[in-house]
Parts: structure tokens; C-alpha cells; sequence
């Protein structure tokens, strides 16, 4: 094979004086489309597991649809070779139109159309279709500059693909959603994508345009410099206005921290309630209503006080309820909350609603809050706590559902101390009953002893909890007898909540674990 002869164009020979330049600026655009096709993907999934909380099954969705779709992309790129140039130029306007477009618009579908599941497997399918019609079409434009051993153009190409997927890769968690967050995130890939496709064919393959794709280039690169620049200037509002509608009340706080979405809600004046009902939801998921939530924590921090409890750790409850509860026990010394998002408590102590409602429990001398991932925290605990409350995002993804393994109560078991007790949040027995008896399944199995009762919250129904102590003994389900004025739990009511009727008897589930997280299930 001629590695030094002259590549046919359009049906002539053309000998490009600055060959390796023209090489090197392919394999630059292969470098840039592959991360931000990358991108694309992770875009996709984080939106999932953000919107419907199912991790796994969101990025199978993605990567399987757009796999599939890169391999239709390939066999569909073949008529195009003739033309490789003005092929590849569409197609990279197209993908940054469509990529920097994919969030706004699955956003759009769920909030409005609930059309999500459908329109997310459409956009996969058509962002991987335009992804693997590059690869062929690069590969065309590159033996135009220059012919060489396929093998040796393949590694190349796929060379600079793979570490350009390694950038995109990086980039998304660490410097996109971090600076620019999903929405205008995305819009940014897309006008990064735009640019690269175009000043590859207009610079090394400008020859090979005619006038008319000329015009046509021209004429599709305004537009699509026109829609993802509307979209970036409208991007906030449509952000809030999606939001709102995803939520009964009017919205008066949204955040996206690192690690999850933050929004308050507070509603008018209810018939019945003096205050108005402020709710916080996390990633969608309400953590409270103001007009009841005594009710949740009277029920998840009373029972386990009964005993020593000069030492207290909580568990997720960044927004300093429990702590609350807690902190009414005078011979408390000290509590320690381990919550990953800063994000949270730094709203519990600013915000005056929510800081009027904690109490101002966070800022208490006796409390210590450390912002740190709980289960790696525990692995490394030295201390011991009289009472453990876990009160734990329900285990509805991934990131979660550790939290709710053997292996995580039995690091809670080995902090305890001696007559140390464990509270859990478990969910609904009613609403999700196998969650809950595979989460009092985990506890049992990690040494264990429990008691499960249940009491009505309204805004969340019928509501589970374990008590637990170490051992074969289980607990009593029992107030202290130096308990303070409760508004809602009282002696007989607690006596109640360890009842569970016919239908809604303890069912045989098997525990969950880190390898096996069946509480998704």
C-alpha cells in the first residue's frame, strides 16, 4: 500500500502540503466529539437517576440503547462516504442540537408530558445513532489526507476516541455539573461539539465543500448557535417553571448541590393548621411537611432514649428534626449527625422557616456535625453512642440502598455501645411492604434483635420504624419515663404501633447487601 501518494477527492487528486497538521486536526476532532458524546450518555443517566431515583436500570436504558444505536449509525454512515466532509459537518450540527438539547427536553417531558420513559429511550436512540456515524466517516476523511495501513488508522482513531471519552468522562462530574449544572451543561457540550465538527471540515476539508454545503453549513450553524443560545438565556426560568410543575406548592427554595436536588415548597394557610405547611423534598422525595412531621420524629427518636443516651449519633437528618427531638433530653451530652450533603444543613441553619421549626438544634454546643458519606465514616468510627438513629434517605437508588444492607447495620453494631439501642426509618409497610420486612430482615441479620411498629404520618401514610439492640433480646417498646410532652406518641399509641393487621403481616424476604441490594426490588 502507497503511503505517500496523493488521496483522491471528489473524483481528483489533491496532495495536502501540511499532511500531518490535517492528521493531527482529525484526530483533535475525534479527541473532542467522543467526549462529548460521552458526555451525552452520562447526561442521560444522571437525569434518570435523578428524576425516577433507579440508577442501574436508568444507565442500562442508556448505554444499551445507545450501543445499539452507534451500530445502526455505522451501517447507515456508509452512502455518506462519498461525501464525508459535509456528512460529518451535519451530523456533528445535528448532535450538538440534539446533545445540548437532551436535558431540557426529558426534563420538559417529565414535568409536563409524563412522557419521560418513551423520550428517553427516543433521544438515546438518536444520539447514539449520529455518535457511531462519525467513526466511519472520520475514517474516510482521514485516508483523504493521507492513506495508510487500516490497522494503523484504526488505532489512531480509536485512540484518540478512548482518551477523549476519558476527558468527557472526567469532565461531567468534575467541572460541568459542578459549574454549569445539567441543563446549561449540556448546552455547552453541545456548542463545544458544533465547533469542533465544523472547524475540522472548514479548515482541513474546506476544498471539498461546494458552495451550496457551504451555505447550507453556514446556514444550519446559525441556527443551531441561535437555539442553544435562546436555550442558555432561558435555561433558569424554564428550569423553575419545570420545577414548579412537578410540585403541588409554590416553590420558595431549589438548589442542585453535589449530590442531590433541593427544593422547599410552602403553601398557603390550610383549613384546620395555623401555619403554613412547609415540605422539603430531596431528589423529588418529600422529607417532611411542617404540619406533621412531629408526628415522624416523636415516633423515630422517643422509644430509643429509654435507656443510657448521654452519647447519640445520627444518621442522615441534616435538617436537624431528630436533633430536635433529641436535644430535649437534658443529660444528653453530646450528638453526632454525619450527613453527606452540606447543602442541607447549611438550609437548616439559614433559613429562617426551617431553623424556626428544628429549633435551632444544629447550632447547639452538644451537637457536632460532620459532612461525610456515612457508611465509610462508620468503617472507620472509634467511638461509641448509646443510641444510633437512622434516618436515611428512603433506599429507592443505588447510592442509597447501601445504607440499608447487612453490612451497614453491622457497622452500626459494632459503634454501639453496651445496652446501646438502634432506631431505622424503614418506609411504608403498607405502601411497600417488602422494602420494609427486607429492611428489618437486614437488621436481624447483622445480630440484631427488633421490634417494628408503624404509626400514621399523614403526609407520608402509614409509616414504619425498627427498634433494635444488639443480641437476641429485643427491645421494649417502651417511652422513658422522664419522656417530655409529646404532642402525638403517647404510652398507649406506642402500644398500637407495634400491631400490624392480617394484611399487612411480616412477610419472609430475604435481607439486602452491598452485592445484592434486593430493598431496590
Amino acid at each position: 500500500m502507497s503511503t505517500g501518494a496523493p488521496p483522491v477527492v471528489d473524483g481528483g487528486t489533491e496532495a495536502r502540503p501540511h499532511w500531518r497538521l490535517a492528521r493531527a486536526g482529525v484526530l483533535v476532532a475525534v479527541f473532542v466529539c467522543a467526549a462529548c458524546g460521552l458526555v451525552y450518555e452520562l447526561a442521560l443517566v444522571a437525569l434518570g437517576s435523578y428524576l425516577i431515583g433507579d440508577t442501574v436500570g436508568q444507565a442500562s436504558i442508556v448505554l444499551g440503547v445507545m450501543v445499539f444505536a452507534m451500530g445502526v449509525g455505522a451501517l447507515v454512515a456508509k452512502p455518506l462516504q462519498p461525501r464525508a466532509a459535509a456528512a460529518f459537518a451535519v451530523i456533528e450540527l445535528t448532535l450538538a442540537l440534539l446533545g445540548g438539547l437532551s436535558v431540557l427536553g426529558l426534563y420538559a417531558a417529565f414535568a409536563w408530558l409524563d412522557l419521560y420513559g418513551p423520550a428517553l429511550v427516543g433521544t438515546a436512540f438518536v444520539l447514539g445513532l449520529l455518535i457511531g456515524a462519525e467513526i466511519p466517516l472520520l475514517m474516510v476523511m482521514l485516508q483523504r489526507i493521507r492513506e495508510q495501513a487500516a490497522g494503523s488508522a484504526v488505532a489512531d482513531l480509536f485512540a484518540a476516541d478512548y482518551v477523549g471519552a476519558l476527558l468527557g468522562g472526567l469532565a461531567f462530574p468534575f467541572l460541568l455539573i459542578p459549574v454549569f449544572g445539567q441543563l446549561k451543561g449540556a448546552l455547552v457540550v453541545g456548542a463545544v461539539n458544533a465547533v469542533a465538527g465544523l472547524a475540522l471540515v472548514c479548515t482541513v476539508f474546506r476544498r471539498e465543500l461546494s458552495r451550496r454545503a457551504r451555505l447550507v453549513l453556514g446556514a444550519g450553524s446559525v441556527v443551531v448557535a441561535l437555539c442553544l443560545g435562546y436555550a442558555w438565556v432561558t435555561a433558569a426560568d424554564f428550569e423553575v417553571t419545570a420545577r414548579q410543575q412537578l410540585y403541588r406548592d409554590p416553590v420558595v427554595y431549589a438548589e442542585r448541590s453535589r449530590y442531590q436536588e433541593i427544593v422547599l415548597t410552602r403553601s398557603v394557610r390550610e383549613v384546620g393548621h395555623a401555619d403554613t405547611d412547609l415540605r422539603l423534598f430531596l431528589n423529588g422525595d418529600l422529607q417532611f411537611s411542617s404540619v406533621d412531621e412531629y408526628r415522624y420524629h416523636e415516633a423515630l427518636v422517643h422509644p430509643a432514649m429509654r435507656g443510657p443516651r448521654g452519647d447519640v449519633l445520627v444518621l442522615g437528618a441534616g435538617d436537624g428534626l431528630a436533633v430536635r427531638e433529641i436535644l430535649r433530653y437534658p443529660d444528653v451530652r453530646r450528638v453526632t449527625v454525619v450527613d453527606l450533603d452540606p447543602a442541607v444543613v447549611a438550609l437548616a441553619t439559614t433559613v429562617p422557616q426551617l431553623r424556626a421549626l428544628n429549633g435551632g438544634s444544629l447550632d447547639d454546643p452538644r451537637v457536632r456535625v460532620l459532612n461525610t458519606d456515612a457508611f465509610g465514616w462508620l468503617r472507620t468510627a472509634a467511638e461509641r453512642f448509646d443510641v444510633v438513629v437512622a434516618d436515611l434517605p428512603d433506599p429507592d437508588e443505588t447510592a442509597t440502598a447501601k445504607l440499608y444492607t447487612v453490612e451497614f447495620y453491622a457497622l452500626i453494631r459494632s459503634v454501639l455501645a453496651e445496652q446501646g439501642r438502634l432506631v431505622v426509618q424503614s418506609g411504608s409497610p403498607y405502601f411497600a411492604p417488602r422494602s420494609y420486612w427486607s429492611i428489618d430482615a437486614s437488621v436481624r441479620e447483622a445480630g440484631f434483635a427488633t421490634v417494628p411498629y408503624h404509626v400514621d404520618v399523614p403526609s407520608f401514610g402509614d409509616w414504619g420504624f425498627l427498634l433494635a439492640t444488639a443480641g437476641t433480646v429485643p427491645p421494649v417498646l417502651e417511652l422513658p419515663a422522664d419522656a417530655p410532652r409529646l404532642r402525638f406518641l403517647d404510652p398507649g399509641v406506642l402500644r398500637a404501633a407495634a400491631a400490624f393487621p392480617p394484611d399487612r403481616a411480616r412477610l419472609n424476604v430475604p435481607p439486602s447487601t452491598l452485592l445484592q441490594p434486593r430493598v431496590l426490588d
